[in-house]
């Protein structure tokens, strides 16, 4: 018990919120990024594939079709937002 109570004390609330996906699809036109991702918890998401707009075009720069990622997701304005990305080397 106690070691369960040590991990997810070391183990930060915000880390829960990154999901991991793979890119399918890059749009810098539109500002949108195509995932195909495992559960969002945060968003309380299955997995699925679907477009997300992101918050910083600058974002999609780091990025390319065939990646894999982790991410973090948000609602904002009615609209599902990637608002972190980094591959996965």
């Amino acid at each position: 018990m106690v070691g369960k109570i040590k991990v997810a004390q070391l183990t930060p609330g915000a880390a829960a919120d990154l999901a991991e996906g793979e890119v399918r699809r890059v749009d810098k036109s539109a500002g949108k990024i195509t995932l195909k991702h495992g559960e969002i918890k945060n968003l309380d998401m299955p997995p699925m594939t679907m477009v997300f707009g992101v918050r910083d075009p600058a974002m999609l720069d780091k990025v390319q079709a065939g990646d894999k990622v982790r991410f973090r997701a948000a609602e904002q304005g009615g609209r599902f937002t990637v608002i972190e990305i980094d591959a996965v080397k």
